[in-house]
């Protein structure tokens, strides 16, 4: 009974550590030189483009997820993205209700996720309100590259900035411009350690049990 016991816990344990992935996987570097801006400046228009989040408990469980509404501008040479800045103002995070059961959370519900997520514990929004994403380099996707983003065209990298620490991701995307307005959409993840954020003290129990997988959906629309 001791030995099916095991036996049963590994299974449950190796079960909840593969989250079925849904996004690709964001390759780091060094902080890079940002790109150079040639060509026309479009606006993003903050009500039409957003920033949606997905965190997860360990082992991909419990997802929570909301938004976050970016502003900024993209340059576009012809029809070729050449750079970009955009900033998500983290005081507009907003949780879905959907994804805070309060009878499963000890009766708190996503406001109060939202106030927790903004806290000292993680974002700080009191010292680091923004987000900030500045494009360093635009290719074409190479061939025969699989990607979770329908349609991408194009891979992009850029320096992602969380509270202090910046950090150079790269990930699919697919950008498409037309009569004056150009819209960028990729979904992918990334190590909310690398900046640094973590819930507590390095190895406090309360972030072991957080996944440090974060999933980042961008849709962005910009026009003349």
């Amino acid at each position: 009974m001791k030995k099916l016991s095991i036996l049963a816990l590994s299974a449950f344990l190796f079960a909840v550590s593969c989250k079925e992935s849904k996004t690709d996987n964001a390759s780091t570097s060094t902080e890079q030189a940002v790109a150079e801006q040639k060509g026309e400046t479009y606006t993003v228009n903050a009500d039409s483009s957003l920033v949606k989040w997905t965190g997860y408990h360990k082992g991909g469980l419990n997802p929570r997820f909301g938004i976050m509404k970016t502003s900024g501008t993209l340059t576009l040479d012809g029809d070729n993205l050449t750079s970009g800045s955009l900033s998500a103002d983290v005081n507009t995070l907003v949780t879905d209700p959907a994804s805070v059961d309060p009878a499963q959370s000890e009766g708190k519900t996503s406001a109060d996720l939202d106030g927790h997520l903004k806290s000292a514990d993680f974002f700080d929004v009191a010292k680091y309100p923004t987000v900030k994403f500045e494009i360093t380099k635009v290719e074409d996707l190479a061939a025969g590259t699989e990607s979770k983003t329908e349609g991408a065209n194009k891979t992009v990298s850029g320096n992602l900035t969380i509270k202090d620490k910046t950090v150079n991701v790269t990930f699919p995307a697919k950008v498409v411009v037309a009569n004056g307005k150009a819209e960028l959409t990729s979904k992918f993840t990334i190590n909310r350690q690398d900046w640094g954020l973590a819930y507590g003290a390095e190895g406090d129990p309360k972030d072991w049990m957080i996944s440090q997988e974060v999933d980042l959906e961008l849709h962005i629309v910009a026009t003349k």
